[in-house]
């Protein structure tokens, strides 16, 4: 019984050491990236990119004229998912991204669009490689879950 207990309370701990970690890389992200100067940048040159490039026009077609609420969405959004200030969290609550994504018919080739969309904004404005592979990982993820639409 005492190994049994002693067994939980190493999984606990571990678990418990797993999502310090998790946060402290969160946190590190949005210094690493450079915080909100920074971040606002790569947002805007990721908006940018969209309504400039036509390998993008499958994308742009899904965000409204103007697109600022769009911008400033996905900076809010980004920096609290880099660990810096939850923004979005504190004016619109739980993201449910999947969710608000639902109205629009994500497949693989609108998927694809953002990443690339995503990808050229970080390299245009300068994001360390190490750091892109790494964000683009996450992006992957999320991005993919995101699709709705068979294809």
């Amino acid at each position: 019984m005492k190994h049994e207990i002693k067994q939980d309370t190493k999984q606990v701990d571990q678990q418990e050491q797993n999502n310090a970690d998790a946060e402290e890389e969160k946190s590190n992200l949005y210094a690493l990236i450079g915080g909100a100067d920074n971040l606002r940048h790569l947002v805007d040159r990721f908006y940018d990119l969209m309504e400039l490039e036509p390998e993008f026009a499958g994308i742009r077609a899904m965000h409204p004229v103007p697109m600022d609420s769009s911008r400033d969405k996905l900076f809010w959004f980004l920096s609290g998912w880099m660990g810096g200030p939850d923004l979005y969290i504190s004016q619109f609550g739980h993201p449910r991204l999947r969710a608000r994504h639902l109205p629009f018919a994500i497949a693989s080739a609108e998927r694809d669009q953002w990443l690339r969309c995503m990808a050229w904004a970080m390299q245009d404005v300068g994001i360390e490689e190490g750091l892109q592979q790494h964000l683009m990982q996450s992006f992957y993820q999320t991005a993919d879950w995101m699709r709705n639409t068979p294809g």
